[in-house]
């Protein structure tokens, strides 16, 4: 662990080394027109999914699955950190801006690596996150980058310099379980989109939504609703208050309906659910919202009154495709509890599901009940703990990123073969009933049982054809992965490994066709971008990013 800071600082301290805005290239502030068209600028990576579609997916073809072999390091970036390294880089005409944990921003020459600034948020020294001190990324409007942090703080930094511009308080951090905000934003038209955690903390979730020239707050949307609002009364008793229900992963948006995509997390206690009986909405859901005012258009619960932990909070991925010989705007969505789901995304209507790693939990689904799924009996959470469970609490999938490639029509997903033992004991909120543990996260660590032997658990990348969810292709590896995959228009599949094997695979039969010994645990995703006329790939591993293009 990093080792902690004494004190609560409050000031943030920039470390800047001038730089000329025109360096390689650049042709312009990040307007939001350039938002719209990111596809179209496959040398950049101008958001946390590379475009508002969620594909993760390269137009740049100077590496392809022929001379991939030939990839070799070009630069390191040492993060100096002790933590995961989650962050998704991006690039701007020639300058890549990265975040590290604890909530430092870099600004890098992305040729050669070199550093040109460095910004840093200085945290208090208790901050209150579920999973690691991390941040995941940023997002970028005309020349101002912004970033969220572990005490709930949303930074506009200025991107030639490092400079701050302005910081707003989302929420007090130290609120109920305590919350954290470690996903990147997402900037869709005038308004910067923010999400937070805190899941496992029995916090109440909530999507903001901010002006990007002031950081005035301009919309709230609550994903537990409150007394009045439509949809309240799915938690038993106060449940509501501290039900989770968080938004800490990066969402998608369509401009063609004006629709922001947004995943929600688990409900709170993650697995004794005595005190929450009900649906729990809008828990384990993806929301379908008005980017302008954040009015819910429609959602989908994916795993309603979830007691297995199974967050919703993997990204979004937008598709257009062929489903039962109709064209339909579809959301494709490999979710936490095992099944790959076709979701009509102009109105949240439940096409198809079907599962992509071995679950032992569910029935089958009501389709006069738009896909609600039928709980196999006997798969809850016991007492004497539960081992009969696929999958397990970190799910088929997680938050890293699947890609689609337009070119293959393919989803590519790095799943999770593995089963858990649940466990349910008694819970208390240590800020709604006197005598509980101090700490809520207790009912997370409690419930969650040991990890099983190497045979019933590894690791997959897998292609996907979305209109059937029949898999096309595997490639087993070693662990269950928490890195994510990019996809090219090379004809490749970029990914990583905890045991730190970076590797390139064929998109289009899955064959292994590179890789690197990076000896650093892969915990975040690869991006592509062009600099100095090259194509260069870039993924963290370990405490460092390292970036590989041709000899």
């Amino acid at each position: 662990m990093i080792s902690k800071r004494a004190g609560a600082w409050a000031v943030a301290a920039i470390l800047v080394t001038t730089v000329s805005w025109t360096l390689s290239g650049q042709s312009g502030p990040v307007t939001s027109e350039r938002l719209l068209r990111a596809d179209q600028e496959p040398g950049n990576w101008l958001m946390y999914s590379g475009a508002y579609n969620g594909w993760r997916f390269s137009r740049l073809n100077q590496i392809t699955s022929q001379n991939v072999k030939n990839l070799r390091v070009k630069w390191l970036f040492q993060g100096r950190h002790l933590e995961k390294f989650e962050t998704t880089p991006l690039v701007v005409d020639g300058i890549m801006y990265l975040t590290r944990p604890e909530n430092a921003i870099y600004a890098l020459d992305a040729v050669t690596g070199r550093q040109l600034w460095m910004y840093e948020h200085r945290n208090p020294e208790r901050t209150f996150n579920c999973c690691g001190r991390v941040n995941r990324g940023l997002a970028i409007l005309g020349t101002t980058l912004f970033m969220n942090t572990l005490d709930m703080h949303v930074i506009a930094v200025d991107a030639k310099s490092g400079r701050e511009i302005w910081k707003t308080k989302m929420f007090d951090h130290t609120a109920a379980g305590g919350y954290a905000a470690p996903g990147a934003p997402l900037v869709v038209k005038d308004k910067l989109i923010v999400g937070m955690a805190g899941g496992e903390r029995g916090v109440s979730g909530f999507l903001d939504a901010y002006d990007p020239k002031t950081g005035q707050r301009l919309w709230r949307f609550n994903t537990i609703p409150q007394p009045g609002e439509p949809n309240f009364g799915t938690w038993a008793g106060d449940s509501w208050k501290t039900g989770g229900a968080s938004t800490w992963n990066t969402g998608s948006y369509d401009p063609d309906t004006n629709t922001l995509f947004w995943g929600t997390s688990n409900p709170w206690p993650d697995y004794y659910d005595d005190m929450r009986a009900g649906d729990n909405l809008y828990s384990a859901s993806v929301l379908a919202l008005d980017p302008d005012t954040g009015a819910l258009k429609w959602y989908y619960q994916f795993t309603p009154h979830d007691v297995h932990d199974w967050d919703a909070t993997q990204n979004p991925v937008l598709v257009d495709t062929e489903y039962l010989g109709q064209t339909r705007k579809v959301l494709a969505w490999p979710n936490r509890n095992g099944f790959f789901y076709l979701i009509d995304r102009t109105n949240g209507k439940f096409l198809s599901a079907k599962a992509f790693v071995k679950q032992t939990w569910n029935d089958g689904f009501d389709y006069e009940n738009n896909g609600r799924p039928i709980v196999r009996p006997g798969t809850e959470p016991t007492p004497e703990g539960n081992d009969t469970v696929w999958p397990g609490i970190d799910g088929g999938s997680n938050w890293m990123a699947h890609s689609y490639s337009p070119l293959t029509r393919l989803l590519y997903v790095f799943a999770r073969e593995e089963r858990r033992v649940y466990t349910k004991n008694e819970v208390r909120h240590p800020t709604t009933e006197p005598g509980g543990p101090p700490n809520p996260m207790q009912a997370f660590n409690r419930g969650r049982g040991p990890r099983f032997a190497p045979e019933e658990s590894w690791g997959k990348a897998i292609a996907i054809d979305p209109p059937t969810g029949n898999i096309k292709w595997e490639h087993r590896v070693v662990s269950p992965p928490w890195g994510g995959l990019m996809s090219t228009a090379g004809n490749v599949v970029f990914g990583g490994t905890l045991e730190g094997v970076i590797f390139a695979l064929d998109a289009t039969t899955g064959e292994r066709l590179w890789t690197f010994a990076s000896n650093g645990a892969v915990y975040g995703s690869a991006i592509s971008y062009l600099a100095d006329g090259k194509q260069f790939v870039s993924i963290p591993a370990g405490d460092i990013l390292v970036t590989f293009g041709l000899d």
